[in-house]
């Protein structure tokens, strides 16, 4: 299977460079792949195709403000961080900009020197291993000096740093925002739970490799990056219940997929656990535990459309796709949404 069997020719104008004022405002393009069914609504509708009994799975990893911009401290230079991952308490791997003045032994001061990054080690594809230095806490100094790290196809400003964040978004860790939760409001998952519909939290910690393209022309060749995910009892006994009642799983988001369908058994139950995932999900995939999916319009030929190819079809995804493209849907992480089923 070949990537460019999921490219697909969006106009530039279709990419949403800022978030709606209210999230439920979205348009709602809903997907039955039994019938080909296509129905144009607003996210808030979404209520309308929820069933008591049914169960949403959202993951309430929060976005790091991870993008830092410092100088080095002998020299003065600009250069600009943005972490990835954790390595240890005060140990990061992070992309650096320009690279070639993030040599190891270098120290980059940030915000009046508050806090230090000493490079220690190369990490993969060119990343930095670094140590901070600092007094207090570490988060805090990251909220008063880090600015969220918006996709490279957003070139507007975010006048509010929430907007990256999903209403119910928790444990801080993702370096890009579990986009297809962003059309929630705290009123309209209220009036979820009071229809009867279950809401189960997994945590999956996003990385930048969601944004990496397959250089691959042969799917089967591409590696994908590992996340971090966390599921509780709680979720478990709450998504295991659902389905013992014939009610249905719907996943919010490609994070939430990919983590319910690392953890399930092959009986299609969920097990408490914690771990990393580097699960590839593309067409010939047999899921195991989602019975629905909500999720946002992804880039061409990226692993996200895959998934949603594997959910449904390759056939009937793009077909969508040039449908939204028709109607003016508006793309990726701050764009619409749809919903199969």
């Amino acid at each position: 299977m070949k990537k460019s069997d999921f490219y697909f020719d969006l106009p530039e104008e279709l990419i949403a460079q800022t978030p709606l004022e209210n999230r439920a405002e979205s348009k709602l393009m809903t997907l039955n792949k039994n019938t080909g069914e296509i129905e144009h609504k607003r996210f808030k509708n979404i209520i309308e195709y929820l069933n008591p009994g049914d169960c949403l799975v959202l993951n309430n990893t929060r976005v790091l403000p991870a993008r830092l911009f410092g100088c080095k401290e002998n020299t003065g230079g600009k250069v600009e961080f943005l972490l990835l991952k954790r390595t240890s308490k005060n140990q990061w791997e992070t992309l650096v900009k320009p690279g070639k003045k993030a040599k190891i032994g270098d120290t980059i001061v940030f915000g009046d020197g508050v806090l230090k990054a000493k490079v220690v080690g190369m990490g993969q594809e060119g990343s930095r291993i670094v140590d901070f230095e600092y007094e207090g806490i570490f988060e805090e100094l990251l909220d008063e000096l880090g600015t969220m790290p918006l996709p490279p196809y957003i070139k507007e400003s975010l006048s509010d740093q929430e907007r990256y964040q999903t209403v119910y978004s928790k444990h801080e860790g993702s370096a890009a925002a579990p986009t297809a939760g962003l059309h929630f409001t705290n009123e309209l998952l209220e009036k979820i739970k009071e229809k009867g519909i279950k809401i189960a939290y997994i945590t999956l910690h996003v990385g930048l490799g969601t944004f990496r393209p397959v250089k691959s022309d042969d799917i089967l060749d591409h590696k994908m990056h590992s996340e971090f995910y966390m599921v509780s009892k709680e979720t478990a006994e709450i998504i295991n219940s659902t389905k013992a009642k014939g009610g249905r799983v719907i996943s919010v988001g490609t994070t939430s997929t990919r983590t319910l369908e690392s953890i399930a058994d092959e009986k299609g139950m969920i097990h408490e656990g914690q771990g990393w995932t580097d699960i590839f999900i593309y067409p010939g995939y047999k899921f195991k535990i989602i019975d629905g999916l909500i999720t946002n319009f992804h880039l061409p030929e990226s692993t996200l459309i895959m998934l949603v190819s594997a959910f449904s079809s390759r056939a009937f995804t793009l077909n969508a796709y040039e449908e939204a493209i028709k109607n003016n849907y508006r793309f990726f992480s701050f764009g619409d949404a749809m919903f199969i089923i």
